[in-house]
């Protein structure tokens, strides 16, 4: 068995496991196994139980990461999850228990991507294919967003009725990458999200310039619109992962989830691991000196 963790990706509505292809390349060069599965959409509990189906192949322990619609599928494991070791919510859905996707998205305005969503007669919801292209893919090549569109799995309706049970995240450590130009969940609401698992876990989302989707041609998540060049990626960009607490073998593995994804993006990541409890200034000058080294390497630093 390997040392290192098994990954498995849970694709979001409207797409399929193969949105995955660039980070899956990424992470299989690096040693991983990796799976990501293709999902039913034909309701939540048979989601879900694709994803047991799955995580019962893992030799080992295995971290879930989940886009969109597909972290509210990681997310009603509830406690039943024994050999999932975290969690990693990419612009995803993180409800807490009593909440729906339909009672969430009802309390503010339409999102572009889902302006037009059309349901069928056997009650299955579909994007058009000018808010697939120009919104819910939108940092997708037109022709590359267009062959996603055709291949779209839509689910079914009741995916915005069901009621989320206890939810995983609250038992499992979790982590959450906010899409700050997210086109089909509002921005808010992952902060949202982002700022329950934090106060629960201890630790700060990481926020991205971005439309949300998986990063399908390697980094388009990360792609940064603030900038003067549209498109560019950062690349460069160093982020240091701060790893404590009161196990620091526990705290270790932990990290290494997300440091696997930054890097499997094309980041470069550092971990830096200290009791979270000391008062020693030890932890702060080495945060200090990595900053340091790594503006020296020509990078820059980000937080998460």
């Amino acid at each position: 068995m390997s040392a290192l963790p098994n990954i498995v990706l849970v694709h979001g509505a409207w797409a399929d496991g193969s949105s995955w292809s660039a980070v899956i390349e990424r992470l299989q060069a690096r040693g991983y196994h990796v799976t990501a599965p293709q999902f039913p959409m034909t309701a939540l509990a048979a989601d879900v139980a694709r994803l047991r189906q799955v995580l019962e192949l893992q030799d080992g322990p295995a971290i879930v990461v989940g886009h969109s619609y597909g972290a509210q599928i990681m997310t009603a494991l509830g406690t039943d999850a024994p050999n999932v070791v975290g969690l990693v919510y990419i612009a995803a859905f993180g409800l807490d228990e009593g909440e729906s996707l339909g009672g969430l998205l009802s309390q503010g305005p339409v999102t572009p991507a889902l302006a037009h969503l059309f349901t069928d007669k056997q009650g299955f919801g579909w994007l058009s294919e000018d808010d697939f292209v120009n919104h819910f893919a939108a940092d997708v090549d037109p022709a590359g967003a267009k062959v996603m569109h055709a291949v779209q799995q839509a689910p079914a309706g009741s995916a915005f009725t069901d009621v989320m049970g206890f939810p995983a995240w609250k038992t499992l450590p979790s982590w959450y990458l906010i899409a700050a130009d997210d086109q089909a969940i509002p921005p808010a609401a992952e902060r949202q999200f982002a700022a329950r698992m934090a106060r629960r876990h201890h630790r700060s989302p990481v926020e991205s310039r971005g439309d949300g989707l998986p990063p399908r041609r390697g980094g388009a998540v990360y792609r940064d619109r603030s900038r003067s060049r549209p498109g560019r990626e950062l690349a460069a960009t160093h982020v240091i992962v701060l790893s404590g607490g009161g196990n620091a073998l526990r705290a270790e593995h932990e990290s290494v989830p997300v440091v696997s994804w930054l890097e499997s993006i094309g980041l470069s990541a550092a971990v830096l691991k200290y009791p979270l409890h000391t008062r020693h200034p030890g932890p702060l000058t080495s945060v200090r000196e990595e900053i340091r080294q790594r503006r020296a390497e020509g990078g820059r630093p980000a937080w998460g």
